[in-house]
């Protein structure tokens, strides 16, 4: 069976893990912590990050940091996980979900516009499969109305808009490093904090409301309840596996990408016949090769590929169901405007196997085997 994903393992992590277990110091913001948040202020040239124990966790830290609270609105796609609107909900707010770009499958800007109400407190954009929103609408639209703006970048590690990393562009990002993320540590994640005044609130939140950061640095001489918070740390364990990806991360990248475009130049001549959709990455983009997904011509063919996948002993999965949609969506929040792409775009989506190490063999038979459902 070639499976959807694997999660990515370079060599070293578990000569990294027992130099932790050295440290004696496991609870987080130790060396290895340290060394990944000093690798992610380095390459996003971001003003600070914040390793917290996922991108859900990171994400309800920056719904606290921007104070959301009962009777707010916040924006976001529906077609999401189910994270980025529960950080919210849990403060109150009132989730408006509105349409995507069929092209991307990320927010558009103009369903946002329409979305905006004296109650808007905030907007968070989803970088889907780690190409961006089109963040230089949005900003606009956050800067007339005097909005929040967070990126879920679960996906987005190494991705750019225009040059900018995403992440960085908003107020607030996060990013994950969950197992089935190019960069994984398990269960993980981090804060960028874009906005300077966010800084030093944002560790006392994550150090379960108290100045202890202070404290470790010296510069208080014993630490208080100070805020709400909880504890948003990631283990030292954690943060050893993550370094050794960072470390190597470029390698990562590379070798995804080269399995993304095989998948794109094998399944081209589908899209040209019309058969298949396949992703679009817009001009001045730059992409990580997090996933690639194809849309087939209605939700009935998807599931008869599926099928016929995995007797072929491929594994292939579809995605997120609209948010709108579920109990839990429709209680929180609304959609806003027409669902014209959300729901049908969704249906037809489908995820291939791809991770770290892939063989460009394995990604070959992906592509026969879709090639010869085709043809019977």
């Amino acid at each position: 069976m070639i499976p959807f994903n694997v999660p990515c393992h370079i060599g070293r992590e578990e000569e990294t893990i027992a130099e932790a277990i050295k440290e004696q110091k496991l609870s987080g913001n130790g060396r290895f912590s340290r060394y990944c948040t000093t690798w992610l202020e380095n390459h996003l040239e971001a003003k600070k990050a914040i390793l917290t124990p996922s991108c859900t966790a990171a994400l309800e830290m920056s719904a606290i940091l921007t104070n959301v609270s009962e009777g707010d609105e916040v924006i976001m796609p529906s077609y999401t996980f189910v994270s980025t609107a529960n950080a919210f909900a849990l403060r109150g707010a009132h989730i408006r979900f509105v349409d995507v770009e069929p092209t991307t499958m990320n927010i558009d800007p103009k369903a946002i516009k329409a979305a905006i109400s004296h109650r808007t407190k905030a907007i968070v954009v989803v970088h889907y499969a780690g190409v961006a929103c089109d963040m230089v609408p949005i900003m606009k639209l956050a800067n007339e109305h005097q909005l929040w703006v967070i990126e879920d970048a679960a996906q987005g590690l190494k991705s750019q808009y225009n040059g900018r990393p995403l992440g960085t562009i908003g107020h607030l990002g996060t990013f994950s490093f969950h197992d089935t993320k190019n960069y994984t540590c398990g269960e993980g994640g981090a804060l960028i904090i874009n906005d300077e005044a966010f800084v030093e609130r944002a560790e006392i939140i994550q150090e379960k409301g108290t100045d202890r950061s202070k404290f470790v640095r010296g510069e208080v001489d014993k630490y208080t309840w100070r805020d709400i918070g909880s504890s948003y740390l990631t283990s030292e364990l954690n943060a050893a596996y993550l370094s050794v990806q960072l470390d190597q991360a470029e390698v990562i990248n590379q070798d995804r990408l080269a399995a993304w475009y095989l998948y794109q130049k094998g399944l081209k001549p589908l899209e040209e016949k019309g058969i298949l959709d396949l992703p679009t990455i817009p001009t001045g983009y730059k992409h990580n090769a997090h996933m690639f997904y194809i849309k087939t011509r209605t939700e009935e063919e998807r599931n008869e590929l599926i099928k016929y996948l995995k007797e072929q002993e491929i594994m292939a999965v579809t995605h997120y169901v609209p948010l709108h949609q579920s109990e839990a969506g429709k209680y929180y929040g609304s959609f806003s405007g027409e669902d014209v792409y959300t729901t049908s775009h969704s249906s037809r989506l489908l995820r291939l196997p791809l991770y770290y190490g892939i063989t460009k063999k394995d990604v070959a038979y992906v592509i026969q085997t879709i090639q010869q459902f085709y043809s019977a």
